[in-house]
């Protein structure tokens, strides 16, 4: 007979088993159609064909170079001037003393209490009147100041000890030496984790983009791929589903091949 604690491990991982298959069943489903006939879709045969078939039918079907290329650019673009801002903002809250520093930190977090869908009409109102409408630009810049990145920098920044600052200020760096050679460094593993966060946000945003993109030269995967998934071009699961796949190949490669770097990087972020 199993001691509590044991039954109670024993439990505990049952759950965790069930939840990952649970979470899992999506994407085996959709691995199961994209690389079997159409036919295959709805039903489940271990003697079933094998086929490649499908990838190449959505790659053709679909501008998908286009599509990787804006969503690089994108999600790329995003993150560089987010670590750029949060990285000064942040570094201004924690050791700088200034007028009204408390009140605009406090505007800050506030930004964390509002979904970025409430302010949609008016961002697109904004940014039409500016004339970005169906660029990339627009798509970005509702997003480069992040309130979260602020914070999490912010928080970082306050636990590093200011005798190293006060060294490095002996050793003659000024504020951005000592940011670029003291801070930056120690707040590598909460960088790593932050960019993970931001761009697999930013990989998946579908609804702000949908809603300011109109062309090809524009639309990142997500909106192409639901375009391309729309029921005017008909509805074939293994097509699709090999689209799909093909979408989020990029963020499921880098996961299997930087895992462990991916863990220890949340591990030491909130550990800080």
């Amino acid at each position: 007979m199993l001691s509590p604690g044991r039954f109670d491990t024993w439990l505990n991982t049952l759950g965790a088993w069930l939840l990952a298959l649970l979470w899992m069943l999506p994407l085996l489903y959709a691995v199961w159609s994209a690389i079997h006939p159409t036919e295959f879709s709805a039903r489940f045969d271990l003697l079933a064909p094998l086929t490649l078939d499908n990838f190449g039918a959505a790659w053709a079907a679909a501008p998908f170079p286009r599509y990787f290329l804006n969503t690089f650019a994108l999600v790329g673009g995003i993150l560089v001037a987010q670590l750029v801002l949060c990285t000064l903002a942040a570094y201004s809250f924690a050791r700088f003393s200034f007028p009204g520093r408390d009140i605009a930190f406090a505007l800050v977090l506030g930004q964390l209490m509002i979904m970025p869908d409430v302010v949609l009409v008016e961002n697109y109102r904004s940014l039409h009147q500016m004339g970005l409408s169906d660029t990339l630009t627009a798509m970005a810049l509702p997003y480069v100041a992040s309130a979260f990145g602020i914070f999490l920098l912010r928080q970082t920044f306050k636990t590093v000890p200011k005798e190293l600052e006060e060294a490095a200020r002996i050793e003659g760096c000024g504020p951005m030496g000592v940011l670029w050679r003291v801070y930056v460094p120690l707040a590598k593993p909460v960088y790593l984790a932050y960019a993970l966060v931001s761009v697999s946000y930013h990989w998946n945003n579908f609804l702000w983009p949908l809603v300011v993109s109109n062309s090809v030269e524009t639309r990142p995967l997500t909106v192409g791929l639901s375009v391309f998934a729309g029921t005017d071009q008909g509805i074939d699961w293994a097509i699709i589903n090999a689209a799909t796949l093909i979408s989020s190949a990029p963020l499921l490669i880098a996961f299997l091949l930087f895992q462990r770097q991916f863990v220890q990087s949340f591990l030491r972020a909130g550990i800080r």
